[in-house]
């Protein structure tokens, strides 16, 4: 696919600020594409939109559904119609059993799914009185099974996963695609507060252009590095007694 050139005219990427997210709203825009940007740090965000005319800053806090709700109406009122909503902000929090409380479940519940769900709600009536337009959720390859230390964020991404497959037959009937994107480790300011070797890591910018090429062609699971993907993919399948043997070498004493 030519990055010349996109099928899209207005986006909307929630968690642009840092990271892939960062990274797409720059591919996107390159690719002729004009993107609202929102994220909670109006910072990030203008330092974003001095990167490239195309793209706009939307200051938003996803947890506020009244306020995802106003921010789609505004961004159609000052772009046009969005035909491309990416909802893509999210959080990581560690969770060990050691040390196990509510609160990293309540905050990556309300920012990691409720945050899509709230971005949903905003545009999907629009799609679908349209008929047409494309959803893009940001899930992860931890959504598969669950990993050490990702009780909480492993949850909500296999959430986000299960709600974007029951919702695209319903989608279908009316024209309006949906797409989960299941990456593996890319860096970013998530992963930096991992203290475990991440496999076969990527470049922000790599992900990203792997992201567009995948939204551009209108695939369901957009998933990255292969290679880890397949190895996820694979480690789903195991016997949990063998999957457990593996999954207690990662537990650090």
């Amino acid at each position: 696919m030519s990055r010349s050139a996109s099928r899209f005219r207005v986006a909307w990427i929630t968690g642009a600020g840092k990271g892939i997210g960062r990274y797409l709203a720059l591919e996107l825009a390159r690719r002729g594409v004009t993107v609202a940007a929102s994220a909670r740090s109006a910072e990030d965000l203008d330092s974003l939109a001095r990167e490239d005319e195309r793209i706009r800053p939307y200051p938003l806090d996803v947890t506020d559904a009244t306020a995802v709700a106003a921010v789609a109406e505004t961004v159609e009122r000052d772009l046009g119609p969005i035909d491309l909503a990416v909802f893509n902000a999210g959080s990581h929090i560690p969770v060990r059993a050691d040390a196990l409380t509510v609160e990293p479940f309540r905050t990556l519940v309300e920012v990691n799914f409720m945050g899509v769900v709230h971005g949903l709600a905003a545009v999907v009536p629009r799609f679908i009185a349209r008929r047409g337009g494309h959803v893009v959720v940001t899930g992860s390859v931890s959504g598969y099974r669950g990993l050490p230390s990702a009780a909480a964020y492993g949850a909500t991404k296999a959430a986000v996963n299960n709600m974007c497959e029951a919702l695209k037959p319903d989608l279908d009937r009316y024209g309006v695609r949906i797409s989960i994107v299941n990456p593996g480790f890319v860096r970013t300011p998530l992963t930096d507060r991992n203290d475990f070797p991440m496999p076969f890591l990527m470049e922000p910018e790599d992900a990203a252009r792997r992201m567009a090429d995948g939204i551009e062609v209108g695939k369901f699971e957009i998933v990255f590095p292969r290679r880890m993907a397949l190895l996820m993919k694979a480690v789903s399948l195991l016997p949990a007694g063998l999957y457990f043997a593996l999954t207690r070498r990662m537990v650090r004493p």
